[in-house]
């Protein structure tokens, strides 16, 4: 089953969620490496998305 692709503001509300998990007094080790990668990949595509919105900007304005 084909996931939908999540919006720029639903990888940052995740990543936040994520760091709000790691943040507790009770995450695992094990738990919070899991939770890092996952923080790690969602800014990683924000940041791609961001990069590509901004490549698009900047075309349309040079037309």
């Amino acid at each position: 089953m084909e996931q939908k692709e999540q919006s720029f503001e639903e990888k940052l509300a995740l990543a936040d969620k994520i760091l709000n998990d790691l943040n507790k007094d009770d995450v695992s080790l094990e738990n919070s490496i899991k939770l890092h990668e996952q923080g790690k990949k969602l800014l990683n595509e924000a940041r791609e998305i961001l990069e590509n919105a901004k490549l698009s900007i900047k075309q349309v304005d040079d037309e």
